[in-house]
């Protein structure tokens, strides 16, 4: 899946120039832009290592309170009300050891719906459907700390997604996994979006993945200024921008970059290798029209 999704409407979050200050006084300040996230839709949060990317997601989940500047996610201030927003909430954080303390696989993954006293049948039923949507129910039994990064990534996003979260918020979800589990979990985040009408909020400093896993994208800079914001093909023809924060454009989108400069074409962003060859056999074909 590739391309713009329509979200369904109002606002899912929002951060407007945030200043933290950590104990040992070193600060980010979530300014420049306001980071605005539409229900339903697919938002990637873009930066380098330290540009505050996990600062920001902290503060949307409540974990910091801010010094100045406002939350709001879902229509409360987290840091203030979590409580009232957490069961709508799925979240992978970059340390998934962080997040798996129970036994086994199929008691991390069912530890929510739970906590949150589901009957037993839906529990079953929700666990074991997450543990089949990412690939892993051959490791129900297994013991969390044993497993592989990729394995315990897949196991944090089927916890994630155990309660149907109305808003799902990753930080670099994609560490750890091989290619072949990288697409299945790129594939089944966009069907949660598109069938659910899930609000997703990933934050990476993988510029690969953006033309498949965004309709927005915000860029920050190191200290967390926020310095751009638009769609995957808006952002990457903003290379001079990128490059001063350190980010350098995937490959495809500096080729076609080069092929509308060159030609005077207008040429959409492909958002894989796929659409890159149909599009440039779609080009050779027009030019050998011209011919």
């Amino acid at each position: 899946m590739s391309g713009e999704l329509t979200g369904n409407g109002g606002e899912a979050a929002r951060i407007s120039c945030v200043k933290h200050v950590y104990s040992d006084g070193s600060r980010v300040e979530l300014c420049g832009l306001d980071f605005v996230v539409r229900r339903g839709t697919r938002v990637v949060l873009l930066g380098p290592n330290g540009s505050g990317k996990t600062t920001l997601l902290f503060h949307l989940l409540g974990l910091l309170k801010p010094a100045e500047g406002s939350v709001a996610v879902l229509g409360v201030d987290p840091a203030r009300e979590y409580a009232k927003i957490r069961r709508a909430i799925g979240v992978v954080l970059q340390n998934v050891d962080d997040q798996q303390l129970a036994p086994t696989v199929w008691d991390d993954v069912s530890f929510s719906p739970r906590q949150y006293g589901l009957p037993a049948a839906e529990v079953a039923r929700r666990t074991d459907t997450a543990l089949e949507l990412l690939g892993i129910a051959d490791l129900r039994d297994k013991v969390p700390h044993y497993l592989s990064g990729g394995e315990k990534r897949k196991v944090a996003i089927a916890g994630a997604l155990v309660l149907e979260p109305e808003l799902l918020i990753l930080d670099e979800p994609f560490e750890g996994l091989d290619a072949r589990s990288r697409r299945r979990v790129l594939a089944l985040l966009n069907r949660q979006v598109v069938e659910r009408g899930m609000t997703l909020i990933i934050s990476t400093h993988d510029v690969n993945i953006v033309p498949e896993m965004a309709d927005e994208v915000y860029v920050l800079a190191h200290g967390g200024h926020i310095v751009l914001h638009g769609t995957p093909l808006e952002i990457f023809v903003e290379s001079e921008t990128l490059r001063s924060s350190n980010i350098e454009p995937p490959i495809l989108a500096q080729l076609f970059d080069g092929l509308r400069k060159r030609m005077g074409r207008d040429l959409p962003m492909p958002a894989s290798v796929d659409e890159a060859a149909r599009a440039l056999a779609a080009l050779l074909d027009a030019v050998d029209e011209q011919r």
